[in-house]
């Protein structure tokens, strides 16, 4: 039964290492962030903030579009105000599916309204953009091309420039998750010329869960503005945001912004800018070879083969006869160390481990090879 009201205190967590599928430790300096004064949301100190953050995220997403923001909402947000804003009723979508996240892009485009054209993939194995360009030619009517840059269910990563190289020569936009890969593997947006792109905030940038960094190139931007149909969705209608993100004139009220966690991106970003977002890549690679090698001793093998493996996402099989569950409760009430179940096809056969952003640390790797193998004994 519930306790009386009266014997609620308040709360005091402990403090976890968290090597889950997200959400990352935190760098303390993150934390500490979150205490500063809160500010009104239309205070021109804050507004200021606000500026430096679209810089920031634009280092981050290695892009210069103008149109790139934090939705005050977790990742899930950002990927519907990707699709409500750029698919109408009556479009048809090719959605790329190998995992969980590709399969809610489907439910996205379905409750648009919109055909979903899926290509399947194995879980475990990357998009073939050979099935992507085959479905591209029978679709010709298709208007934009869908897909999971890393897949967080199941560590694999796929060739976003690729895919975003058919989806232009068949005349499609891109709306791609990069909720897991930002901060942790190459992301270049301009570069591979990616039209709608959405992340976290509680992965690679190490920062509190709850907003949602987004981009959306010219192209996308003239698509939204050539909507026939009103956007479904009035809190996620970008074209009502960007008033209050705009850095031209005065900014129009649109909804009380998270200030405090906008405080705690500006930071997570100002750490990711000052380590050089190359050597961030590079760290989260060299942490992944470490614990590769000590998992290797333990015969614990990963599911994604190795040019597609994700350094900041591992899934790896658990060892026949032992229990799921059992290890990871063991883990988390003797270590305070948590790490991922199994999603969908991989549930109760494979473990994720997060190596993301101030979580993908030498103390970390040792802690977490320990754990395991005493579990496992």
């Amino acid at each position: 039964m519930a306790r009386a009201i009266s014997d609620i205190q308040s709360f005091q967590p402990v403090a976890r290492t968290l090597m889950g599928p997200g959400p990352s430790d935190i760098y303390p300096s993150v934390l500490q962030s979150l205490s500063k004064p809160t500010l009104g949301h239309l205070d021109p100190l804050f507004i200021g903030m606000m500026d430096e953050v679209k810089q920031l995220l634009q280092y981050a997403f290695q892009t210069d579009n103008p149109f790139t923001i934090a939705v005050s909402a977790p990742g899930s947000a950002g990927m519907e105000a990707c699709f409500v804003n750029l698919v109408e009723p009556g479009d048809t979508v090719i959605v790329c599916r190998n995992g969980v996240f590709g399969d809610r892009m489907r439910e996205n485009v379905e409750r648009c309204g919109a055909h979903a054209v899926m290509v399947d993939d194995a879980w475990g194995a990357p998009v073939n953009p050979e099935k992507v360009e085959a479905a591209l030619k029978a679709h010709p009517e298709a208007s934009i091309v869908a897909f999971v840059h890393a897949e967080t269910s199941t560590g694999a990563c796929s060739d976003a420039q690729a895919l975003a190289t058919l989806a232009r020569e068949h005349g499609c936009l891109t709306i791609v998750d990069a909720v897991t890969s930002l901060g942790g593997v190459p992301l270049k947006v301009d570069e591979w010329q990616l039209d709608a792109v959405y992340s976290g905030s509680q992965k690679c940038l190490s920062c509190v869960p709850g907003l949602s960094p987004v981009t959306f190139s010219p192209r996308a931007v003239e698509k939204m503005q050539a909507r026939t149909h009103k956007v479904q969705s009035w809190f996620l209608d970008q074209s009502l945001v960007l008033g209050y993100w705009s850095g031209d004139g005065k900014r129009s009220y649109h909804h009380t912004a998270p200030v405090n966690s906008l405080y705690a991106l500006h930071e997570a970003l100002l750490k990711l800018y000052h380590e050089g977002i190359e050597n961030a890549w590079q760290r989260h690679d060299t942490m992944h070879q470490r614990l590769k090698a000590g998992l290797d001793n333990l015969g614990i093998g990963f599911v994604v083969d190795e040019p597609y493996r994700l350094p900041q996402l591992n899934a790896v099989y658990i060892p026949e006869g032992v229990d799921d569950a059992a290890v990871r409760q063991h883990l988390l009430h003797t270590y305070n160390l948590e790490i991922g179940a199994g999603l969908g096809d991989l549930a109760g056969k494979a473990w994720r481990i997060g190596l993301m952003g101030y979580g993908a640390r030498d103390e970390n790797i040792a802690l977490c090879l320990k754990a395991l193998e005493e579990a496992l004994r």
